[in-house]
Parts: structure tokens; sequence; C-alpha cells
């Protein structure tokens, strides 16, 4: 999930992939970065020619030299024929090959998108198709006769969704009886809008898999090719806030709490003494949850009026951290405390957190690892993977 500094909307940006049974790589690639100096999100999208180990090294290749090169802002055009004849050749003296999608996208909404051989990318406003304006790009070079780019440029707008794929979604059901030629792009975009229309709100995480379900579907539910879909959906932003660890002085306690209690959005405190300080300062009670489904490895967590959850502090942001790196598009979250914090991170948009930097001398015991002693080390992993794995808007304030 991408953010820009127009405050009018937030792009949340999520990308389903599966791969034929038997492979141990998918041979669709997807890559992205950020430039916050320039204001710029890039994502990269490639589908290796063929399946498995030797797909994945040419999809590999082909997304991130198209991710560095438009980091440089080399035109399309050279940019392919570089990537092109990068790419190395068969055993008969053929080009290997690989087709990208590039997105760029920038603080004041512009959009561009460059497409080579991927299927067409849909954009979906007040739930019909819009066509923004095309020109085709050709590939320098006399070996590349023939070859072009297709490109797109608009703004985006409030509720507007970008929807893009490999061909194995619009190849899905190839040589069935319902879909002889496959599934089709105009299928996919009518299905598109027919879920749009009906849910609205439909998150990009939500939408994507809908679309690769349906595709592996129409292949009796074991695709036979690489199969990728990407969704950005620009969205009101949510916001978020996340305290662990009381303030470094004790007299920073009433500043401190003013500064949680002003806050618009939802709130969770990871930390039992943070919570106490909490509750002293706002006159409320915290209520242990008996029950919790922890697998008896952390405390229970807890409730307390205007915060969603109150849980046990540096071993269950530990855990969240773990959760988080291991995280794709396969994980199906249970409903343990930390993987109920996973869900509220990434659920929302803005998050700010603040890091009391008082120490917690229940954990100073030689015996524990340095990341249970120092609270802030494990939350700086936890901020470096909201930012760069799930494009999140982090703010992060030490008290």
């Amino acid at each position: 999930m991408v953010t820009t500094n127009n405050p009018d909307y937030h792009i949340e940006i999520d990308v389903e992939q599966k791969r034929p049974k038997g492979e141990i790589a998918c041979g669709d690639v997807f890559q992205s970065c950020i430039i916050r100096e320039e204001g710029r999100t890039i994502m990269v999208l490639s589908d290796g020619v063929g399946h498995g180990i030797k797909a994945s090294v040419l999809a590999t290749l082909t997304a991130t030299m198209a991710l560095k090169y438009t980091k440089l802002h080399t035109k399309p055009e050279v940019a392919a024929r570089i990537i092109m004849e990068a790419l190395p050749q068969n055993s008969e003296g053929k080009e290997s090959y690989a087709t990208f999608t590039i997105i760029e996208l920038d603080d004041e909404g512009r959009v561009r998108i460059v497409n080579y051989d991927n299927p067409r990318i849909l954009v979906v406003r007040n739930g019909i198709s819009m066509q923004p304006k095309e020109y085709e790009l050709t590939i320098k070079g006399e070996e590349n006769t023939g070859k072009i780019l297709l490109c797109k440029e608009f703004t985006a707008r409030k509720e507007d969704r970008i929807i893009f794929m490999s061909d194995g979604i619009t190849q899905s059901g190839l040589g069935d009886k319902r879909f002889p030629m496959g599934w089709g792009i105009n299928k996919v975009e009518d299905f598109v809008l027919n879920q749009v229309n009906r849910m609205p709100d439909i998150s990009a995480t939500k939408l994507a898999r809908k679309i690769v379900n349906q595709a592996m579907m129409h292949d009796d539910f074991s695709v036979k090719d690489d199969t990728t879909c990407g969704v950005m959906y620009f969205r009101e932003p949510r916001k978020f806030m996340l305290i662990t660890g009381p303030p470094f002085y004790k007299i920073k306690d009433f500043d401190f709490v003013g500064r949680i209690q002003d806050f618009e959005g939802k709130k969770i405190i990871c930390g039992g003494t943070t919570a106490e300080i909490i509750a002293r300062e706002l006159d409320l009670t915290v209520e242990i949850q008996h029950g919790n489904k922890n697998l008896n490895t952390l405390p229970p967590s807890a409730k307390m009026e205007g915060f969603e959850m109150v849980t046990e502090g540096i071993l269950t942001l530990g855990k969240v951290e773990d959760i988080l790196e291991n995280y794709d598009s396969d994980t199906r979250l249970q409903d343990t405390t930390p993987e109920d914090v996973v869900k509220l991170l990434l659920e929302h948009d803005y998050i700010d957190v603040i890091v009391g930097t008082r120490i917690n001398w229940a954990h100073q015991d030689p015996d524990q690892p340095l990341e249970l002693e120092l609270r802030k080390f494990v939350v700086k992993r936890i901020v470096k993977l909201l930012i760069h794995k799930f494009f999140k808007k982090v703010k992060i304030e030490y008290v």
C-alpha cells in the first residue's frame, strides 16, 4: 500500500500470485520501490517465458532492469532495448523472452503505464471501464523491429482502480468448452466491473484474490500457467496508532497521554506498563481478556475504552515482526494476539508509532536476546517492513 502527499486519497496496492502445481518457483515476478525524495513509486510485473526456475530467472532479470532504468528516468523505448539485449539466448540461439508492465506514479496522482506483451491494463472509474489515452513507442534497435510498447498516462482520482495481470489470468480455462480461447481480457473486465459495482468499497486484496480464484476455478483449481493479478485502489486513508513503552521521563506522562488521546483513528497499546500509565492518566480500567488464543506463549490481551486492544509488549512485537517478515499472498492470519495486531496494521494506511524509551527492567536479563532488551530495534524492523514491503506511510516518534 502506497501513500501520496495529496491528502485526498491513499493508494492501496496488493498482488496475488499462484504457480502451477509442482513448480518450486513462480515465473511471474513483481518488484517495486519508493523514491521518497522524488515523490515517485514504481512497480514492475514481468512474466518469463515457460515455467519454473528458467521463467523466474528471466522475469527477475527483466523486472530488476526495468525498475532500475525507470528509477533513472531512462526513456521506456531505450530501457526496453537494453533489457532485450541483456536477456540470454537459449541453446538454439534464439532470444529468451519476458513480458513486462511498468506502473509509475507520483505524489500528484499522475500515473504512467508502460506495457509490453502483458494483458491490457484495466482502469475502473465510477464503476465503469475508463479508457485513458494510449500511445505507442517503438523499441529501439533493428533486432526489435515490430516490437512496441503500449503506454497510458492519466491523473488518478479517489475511488479509481488499476488492475494489472499476467496472461495466466486471461488464458485461464484455455481449451475448455466455456473458454476455448481462454477467459480473455474482455470477460476479465466484465468480472471486475461486476465485483466493483456489487461491492463499491472492495479492497485491493480482496479484488485481486477474487480475480485469481476465478481464474483458478476455470482450470479446476490447479493453474496451468504462472498467474498474477495486482490491484491499485485510490481510496480514503485509514489512520492508526501503535503505542509501546512509557516515556523516558515520568514527568512527561501527562503530555504523552494527551498526544495519544487527541489522535483521530484506531489505537492499540503494546506493553503492560504503558497501558497502566495511560489508564491512570485517563482514569480508565484495563480488563484482562481470558481465553486468548496465544498458544500459552504470551500473556492474555486486554481491553481498555478507546483502544482496539492492549497486549504484552516486546514479546508480542517480536512475533508481529516475524509474521510481517514471512507474510505473502498465501498467508491466512488466525486469531492469536500478534496476528490480530498484524491485521490492524495491514488494514490501515497512515500509521503513527509512539515508542517510549524508558527501560523496562523486567527484561534486563542477560539470558534474553538483545531484541527483548531494546524494543526500539524490533520496532525499527517492523517500521521498515511496513514501509518497504507493505507500502504504508509510517511516522515513528521516540518519547
